[in-house]
């Protein structure tokens, strides 16, 4: 596959008002997917806005709609949970940022796939605010640069509303990808963040970046929510 640089999307306007919440670290996978459901249900219906929620899991794998039993390759460190988004197995855990866009395409004035070129847009910009250079596979999605793929990105719509979203290794244990075939893509490696500038890097470094792009992307003004919705 050839590499495409994305230039950066140009700012949307500011038209919609939206929360964001960090749900904290060692997230269980199974509550924050429950939050998820409820929240895009509030949002479907009108009783919430966009919202996104940001968080660290627990170590878990998650198996999309689509993946193969046989792309688990030997014996799982940490439990897999078969999800209803979109994409194949992948691997959630300490030092990789999660988030949860749940936003009405409607109002936000994308279509599914516009939306998809959104979020890895607000990703390869903000890894460029943090020197990285990235950008998207053609036939792919997600954001890769030249020492393999370090963003994934699986979404679900239902009755206009996105949810589920991205997973950028930030310092992700990348041995943690050896048991499976991270995405269904048995010939690209995976990479970090902290790999690729060779140093520590923090989730919370990242955060604050993340946030701002995919505003911008999306034309949402996000003002810092409530965590203790989540539980």
């Amino acid at each position: 596959m050839t590499g495409q640089t994305t230039r950066p999307a140009p700012p949307r306007i500011h038209t919609l008002s939206g929360r964001v919440v960090w749900l904290g670290t060692g997230v269980d996978y199974a509550g924050a997917w429950e939050l998820q459901r409820r929240t895009a249900a509030e949002r479907a219906e009108g009783l919430v806005g966009e919202t996104l929620l940001l968080l660290e899991h627990a170590a878990v794998y998650t198996a999309g709609r689509r993946s193969p039993p046989e792309h688990v390759l030997g014996p799982l460190p940490a439990p897999l949970i078969e999800t209803d988004r979109g994409g194949q197995i992948t691997y959630h855990g300490p030092g990789q940022l999660v988030g949860y866009p749940i936003v009405g395409l409607g109002a936000l004035g994308l279509g599914p796939k516009a939306y998809v070129c959104a979020l890895q847009a607000a990703l390869e910009e903000a890894l460029a605010g943090l020197g990285v250079d990235s950008h998207t596979e053609e036939g792919l999605t997600g954001v890769w640069t030249e020492r393999g793929k370090v963003a994934a990105i699986g979404v679900r719509i239902t009755r206009g509303v996105a949810m589920h979203g991205f997973a950028l290794n930030v310092s992700t244990d990348l041995a943690a990808y050896a048991p499976i075939v991270p995405c269904g893509i048995a010939d690209r490696p995976v990479t970090s963040v902290a790999e690729l500038l060779g140093r520590p890097v923090d989730v919370a470094e990242v955060r604050e970046l993340v946030v701002r792009s995919l505003g911008r992307a999306l034309g949402v003004r996000w003002a810092e929510g409530d965590g203790a919705l989540y539980g």
